[in-house]
């Protein structure tokens, strides 16, 4: 098949709308559903992210995709009981290190993940299938699925989820082309491989890079390199915990990106892992009250009488500012990798806020002795890349 036609393009009077390739046939198949045009926009872009992640790490990768950006990614590492608290995964349920990727990937940023387009690197378990089952969520992509997998997933929707098979071999061509106002734009893919060495170049006096460091980097950058620019990742034990895309300003990516980090760390205050939810409150409105019980508006929302009878069983006592801050303080060994340069001091300022302690960028600021300076005040460790990683 060289073609696909869909049901329209972005919106629903963009008619008529088709995926297809100039030569030879498409390398994906639909197994399930009728994916739209901003879904195929996800899974393409979200495929190459967790494709290049592997090949970089040896790890399975998944990633969750909105908009043409990833609300989170991340590698098949084991979770802690506490994750699997905070990501609502079953504490009975067996996990495989693919579905350890999905959970960490659904999980950090579970609000911007309602809705979302699913994207693993490799064969789609069961485990896997049954993780995403409870989920909303728009459809997947995959390499292949196991034919209890696939059962499952074509249960979610009524029976009308988009399922995507890609073929794992498909190279596309070097030269790729988009039209804007009738105008063709050309340049050849960013297929610029990003490895340990990409970290090589540190001007800081924190030389010190560990694995796990130069890893989270490395999934940081990656991440950033199919995100929309101007865009700052965070990145804690092999997963993002916070993505700043699209903003025009890249302090506003890096407070955007840090106010993530933050959240997903305050979800793992013990009061917040202790609120008293009602049993028929389902996780996409836990996600919501979570995230205003959290917030600096917990006492007029969630916490108002007359509102939190609906959630809890009986009223939870207030995370307090003091609370906050103190919790906050114990976030540490946080990675961030920045798609273009940092022009001010003021994005590190505010990276040392959420506990990063390690960052890759590509340099070349005229103000970059301010950054290296700023970086030394914090005794962070920085890398020059040299590299990048705009992408629109």
């Amino acid at each position: 098949m060289q073609e696909l036609e869909l049901k329209y393009g972005c919106n629903p009077n963009q008619k008529p709308a088709r995926i297809y390739v100039q030569n030879g046939e498409l390398p994906l198949t639909v197994l399930n559903g009728k994916p739209g045009y901003i879904n195929f926009l996800d899974a393409l872009n979200g495929w190459q992210l967790v494709r290049e992640l592997t090949h970089a790490t040896g790890l399975p990768a998944a990633a969750s995709f909105k908009h043409v950006s990833p609300a989170g990614a991340a590698l098949g590492l084991p979770l802690t009981d506490v994750l699997r608290r905070i990501y609502f995964v079953p504490q009975a349920a067996q996990l495989t290190p693919l579905a350890c990727a999905y959970a960490r990937a659904r999980g950090a940023d579970r609000m911007s993940s309602f809705g979302d387009f699913i994207c693993l690197s490799q064969e789609c378990d069961l485990a896997t299938a049954l993780l995403i089952k409870p989920e909303v969520s728009d459809g997947i992509i995959a390499p292949s699925y196991t034919a209890e997998a696939l059962a499952v997933l074509k249960e979610k929707r009524q029976g009308n989820y988009n399922i995507v098979q890609i073929d794992p071999a498909y190279e596309p061509p070097l030269a790729e082309h988009k039209d804007v106002f009738g105008i063709t734009f050309a340049q050849n893919r960013n297929t610029l491989a990003i490895d340990e060495a990409s970290f090589d170049t540190l001007p800081t006096r924190n030389q010190t890079l560990p694995p796990q460091a130069k890893r989270d980097l490395a999934l940081a950058m990656i991440t950033l390199k199919y995100t929309q620019s101007n865009s700052v990742c965070y990145v804690k034990d092999g997963q993002c915990i916070g993505i700043g895309a699209g903003q025009q300003s890249r302090i506003h990516c890096t407070r955007l990106a840090g106010d993530k980090a933050d959240l997903w760390w305050l979800r793992q205050h013990p009061k917040a892992l202790a609120l008293p939810f009602l049993p028929t409150v389902k996780n996409p409105d836990r996600d919501n009250a979570i995230d205003r019980f959290l917030s600096n508006e917990a006492l007029t929302t969630v916490l108002a009488d007359g509102r939190w009878q609906a959630l809890f069983t009986e009223r939870p006592q207030p995370l307090t500012a003091e609370e906050k801050t103190a919790w906050l303080a114990t976030l540490t060994d946080v990675s961030l990798g920045s798609d273009a340069f940092f022009p001010f001091s003021d994005n590190i300022d505010r990276a040392a806020q959420s506990g990063v302690r390690y960052i890759a960028q590509p340099g070349g600021s005229k103000r970059d002795g301010d950054v290296i300076a700023a970086c030394d005040g914090y005794g962070i460790a920085m890398a020059f890349t040299g590299i990048r990683l705009f992408h629109h």
